[in-house]
């Protein structure tokens, strides 16, 4: 059975960090390029950041600036999200999804019927406010 678990959301301050993590199991992981997805509340879902298989090239959505940062770790099946500089639009359930291919283009919203994107985790909710 595949599964995707985040965990490490919360409630954080504006300009705080936290840490995602995402435990990856019933599939190949290291065979996946890994995204993290994030729907805010009334709006559709946007890719975060992205990864490539190896770990050693990454992208980001425009809107990150820098903030975070994608890393994953291929021998304990895990992928990592470090958020800094938390602001309250950073506010959403965050997941993490396997995607076939890191290449390509991330203009099309990733959504759970999209072949590119074909595994899922059920989300950690992250809060930013004072």
């Amino acid at each position: 059975e595949v599964q995707l678990v985040e965990s490490g959301g919360g409630l954080v301050q504006p300009g705080g960090s936290l840490r995602l993590s995402c435990a990856a199991s019933g599939f190949s992981f290291s065979n996946y390029a890994m995204t993290w997805v994030r729907k805010a509340p009334g709006k559709g879902p946007e890719w975060v950041p992205a990864i490539n298989t190896g770990g050693s090239s990454t992208a980001e959505a425009d809107f990150v600036k820098g903030r975070f940062t994608i890393s994953r770790d291929n021998a304990k099946n895990m992928l990592y999200l470090q958020m800094n500089s938390l602001q309250p639009d950073d506010t959403a359930v965050y997941y993490c999804a396997a995607r076939v291919s890191y290449s390509g283009s991330y203009s099309r919203p990733p959504s759970r019927g999209d072949a590119n994107y074909p595994y899922w985790g059920q989300g950690t909710q992250v809060t930013v406010s004072s």
